[in-house]
């Protein structure tokens, strides 16, 4: 199994800072959950690990002016003068993880803090990232501990009660199949008949699958028969042998994955929030007037094309936008 220096992360160090955090199978984003979730319960090869951070990519900007004004007319303060305070997580890339070696919150990297480093550049402001457990960033939040999350967080209607958001990625599921497959297309019941397909227990999208096989049982059709792993690299290794024939989960691990290794290629994408699409988004707390300025240096990195080039990098572009929308409609109250 190819696995690259910073897919060793994904795999080893990364999985097990994640069992601290949640419990489950898979790295996982749910419709009421978007913390990635991982179990090392199972070993996995040993794998080399990234050891300079030079190998990572930081994207930065100017100030925005429009930006900049905008922050001054809003009358927001910041949780401390001159910094932009922003909650982020340490999980897994291409999101955000802890390259080995480093230990700052600072070092921290993935699209998630670099997307926070440049609204704080384009606000005028000191980039100061904090990272944060997934069950605290609400209250932090809310007491005005943090200024801003940038940590995979999807828009939905119960969280626009309390917290503004501007978006800046789809949140999608990814179907992946081994490079050389003949599989080329997933995008419907139909598509998934007879085969064998990895999938998360309990997760978004092995209800997709159940759903999709229930469809395809009242046509009188052969289901997919879904196959259950205890960590994504058993689950690679499912793949890479021929043992089943895709994998089902969130793109962004999937996608870096195919990115780093070469062994694996997208083939259908469905909303995380399915049958509804979902957005993923910057947050603050509610009418504390930050998050229009935020949608402004959002868009201006959009424009200009430092965004398209940060979600290259880490492998994500299939899940941009094409421009970032404050307080876009959210996936309903469960």
């Amino acid at each position: 199994m190819a696995i690259s220096k910073k897919q060793g992360i994904a795999i080893g160090v990364g999985a097990l800072a994640l069992v601290a955090v949640v419990g489950g199978v898979f790295t996982a984003v749910n419709l009421n959950n978007d913390e990635p979730r991982g179990d090392a319960a199972a070993a996995a090869e040993p794998v080399e690990a990234n050891t300079a951070t030079d190998e990572i990519q930081w994207f930065h900007i100017d100030p925005v002016p429009e930006a900049v004004e905008a922050l001054e007319e809003s009358g927001f303060t910041p949780a401390q003068a001159g910094k932009l305070t922003v909650a982020i997580g340490a999980f897994v890339p291409p999101l955000s993880y802890q390259p080995e070696d480093t230990s700052a919150a600072s070092d921290v990297a993935g699209t998630e803090p670099n997307l926070g480093s440049l609204i704080a550049e384009g606000l005028g402001l000191e980039y100061n990232p904090q990272v944060v457990a997934w069950a605290d960033w609400p209250l932090g939040l809310q007491s005005g501990k943090y200024d801003l999350i940038t940590s995979n967080v999807t828009v939905t209607e119960e969280r626009k009660e309390l917290y503004d958001f501007a978006s800046y990625r789809k949140d999608l599921l990814g179907f992946y199949v081994k490079s050389d497959s003949k599989i080329d297309s997933i995008t419907e019941a139909a598509d998934i008949s007879g085969l064998k397909i990895t999938v998360g227990s309990g997760t978004n999208q092995e209800q997709v699958l159940l759903a999709w096989n229930k469809e395809l049982e009242d046509a009188g059709k052969a289901p997919a028969e879904l196959q259950y792993y205890d960590d994504n690299a058993a689950a690679t290794l499912a793949i890479q042998s021929g043992r089943v024939d895709a994998s089902f989960g969130p793109n962004a691990t999937s996608a870096w994955s195919a990115l780093e290794t070469g062994e694996t290629k997208l083939v259908g994408i469905v909303s995380g929030g399915w049958p509804l699409t979902a957005d993923i988004a910057a947050g603050t707390k509610k009418g504390n007037g930050l998050i229009e300025p935020v949608s402004i240096v959002l868009n201006s990195i959009i424009e200009d094309g430092t965004y398209t080039e940060l979600l290259e990098f880490w492998g994500l572009d299939s899940e941009s936008v094409t421009s970032s929308e404050v307080n876009p409609a959210g996936l309903p109250k469960s």
